[in-house]
């Protein structure tokens, strides 16, 4: 493919994208493509010569498209969404034709030094102090991956790395049982286990308890155990369980126990004054996640991770081989001892780019219509007969459940699930499930660019139509 075929091409991929957007919402917003339909569709076997860039994409449109869940689409309110921008897909773009390799300075000033503008811009946008740095990771789970790392090296003096654990303590790390299931799986990797997380009993509000945090970390200390971490949530997934910060930090602080949080949806709506409340103490933590790409705009993947001490981050993931020593060394982070791979793509870019088209204020203006979207279908849920809330609104998240009379328990379970699944399959909206206290409830988050009011109410119209047909 020559430049001129590259141009005319690349001029098409654009108007497609731009098409995609302008008529997404006639699109289902969950695909309707049934197991294996794609991999029958494919051939087995690489061609062995090129193919016309015309034909590749007729198979895109045939076999790819109508496998596409589309995330983007204005009544998407399963997960959180993997937002985007045009910005932000433009900074993508640009990126990816810039070819940048940016594990170190001298691979990429540009990028580097991006980066570090960016992260210091985030970092006070929401408030936290400048002696946070901050750096690009892909997701939340590597953040935490990092931060459970970080805080292992620490508490074992700096010898886990260098000796094993085989002949270690006992390590263990805090949570709520709200907290992501990221942290279940670094715990494993990080070498806690399953054994070693401690999930900390929470209150009527589902926010962790800091006096059975307490409790729990002294008992383990008794026990001959070597406590090393707690990881508080700020808009947990299932319901958006918001932990007490400040209260949890001073309980990790006179232990000496390395404190995380975890907000990788709630911690964009901090960029509002309003919000403060839900980050307050998050300036005492050790270190701090929250997506971009959930709540701001900008495309998947971009997680901001911000940490108090830089050294302890790199102290526990730092590795200098010969090949990586470099003139440029000192001139600025080299953010390939913040996470765990060598390579790191030109995030920043993507990022950079959206912050300055919208503004602060856009972004805010966006977060606080969500909120308020999200308060009214609160309203509206709690005013329906056979319908409730199953928990406190958190932002712009609301769980429910269908409760007809005569039934409870684990009918009433089965009836929320068939409404869940019955409502995806029509592809008009898209909603996730969550457990509250045990027993299934609907979950509806509200966070898409593209997302006005009136898909908010469609989507409940469309719920309540539903349920009819089902009670």
């Amino acid at each position: 493919m020559d430049t001129d075929e590259f141009r005319r091409l690349g001029h098409a991929l654009i108007d497609r994208i731009a098409d995609y957007w302008d008529g997404i919402e006639e699109r289902p917003v969950r695909s309707r493509t049934k197991p294996g339909d794609i991999v029958a569709a494919l051939p087995a076997e690489a061609p062995e010569t090129g193919e016309g860039f015309d034909r590749i994409l007729a198979d895109f449109d045939h076999i790819l498209d109508p496998g596409l869940t589309n995330w983007a689409h204005p009544r998407f309110f399963a997960y959180f969404p993997a937002n985007i921008s045009p910005p932000a897909v433009l900074g993508e773009v640009l990126a990816a034709g810039l070819g940048q390799q940016a594990m170190l300075w001298e691979t990429s000033p540009a990028a580097n030094e991006l980066e570090a503008v960016t992260m210091a811009w985030l970092g006070k946008a929401i408030g936290l102090p400048e002696a946070f740095k901050g750096t690009i990771q892909d997701s939340a789970s590597t953040a935490t991956l990092c931060a459970l790392l970080a805080a292992r090296e620490k508490a074992l003096q700096w010898s886990g790395n260098t000796d094993g654990l085989s002949d270690k303590p006992a390590l263990t790390v805090y949570a709520s049982a709200e907290a992501h299931s990221s942290i279940d799986k670094a715990a494993r990797i990080a070498g806690y286990g399953d054994i070693g997380l401690r999930r900390v009993e929470t209150d009527a509000g589902f926010r962790m308890k800091p006096d059975a945090l307490d409790e729990m970390i002294t008992l383990d200390r008794a026990e001959g155990r070597l406590p090393a971490a707690v990881i508080a949530s700020i808009g947990a997934t299932g319901i958006g369980a918001v932990d007490p910060v400040r209260d949890v930090a001073q309980i990790a602080a006179r232990h000496g126990v390395y404190l995380h949080v975890d907000a990788a949806w709630a911690g964009s709506a901090l960029v509002c004054p309003e919000f403060r409340a839900v980050g307050d103490g998050i300036e005492l933590a050790d270190s701090l996640v929250f997506n971009p790409h959930k709540w701001m705009g900008v495309n998947f993947d971009c997680s901001a991770h911000f940490v108090k001490d830089p050294q302890v981050l790199r102290k526990a993931l730092s590795i200098l081989p010969a090949y990586l020593v470099s003139e440029g060394s000192g001139a600025g982070p080299e953010y390939r001892d913040w996470t765990i791979p060598l390579g790191r793509r030109f995030r920043a870019l993507k990022l950079w780019f959206a912050l300055r088209s919208y503004g602060l204020e856009a972004i805010r203006d966006m977060i606080r219509r969500h909120v308020a979207w999200a308060e009214e279908l609160e309203g509206l849920i709690a005013a329906e007969p056979g319908f409730a809330l199953a928990a406190p609104r958190s932002l712009a998240l609301v769980a429910f459940r269908l409760t007809p009379e005569g039934r409870d328990g684990a009918a009433l379970d089965t009836l929320n699930d068939r409404l869940i699944a019955t409502v995806n399959e029509t592809g008009f909206t898209y909603l996730t499930r969550t457990l509250v206290d045990g027993r299934v409830a609907v979950r509806v988050s509200i966070g898409n660019l593209l997302t006005e009011r009136r898909h908010v109410l469609q989507a409940w119209d469309h719920i309540r139509d539903v349920a009819k047909t089902l009670a």
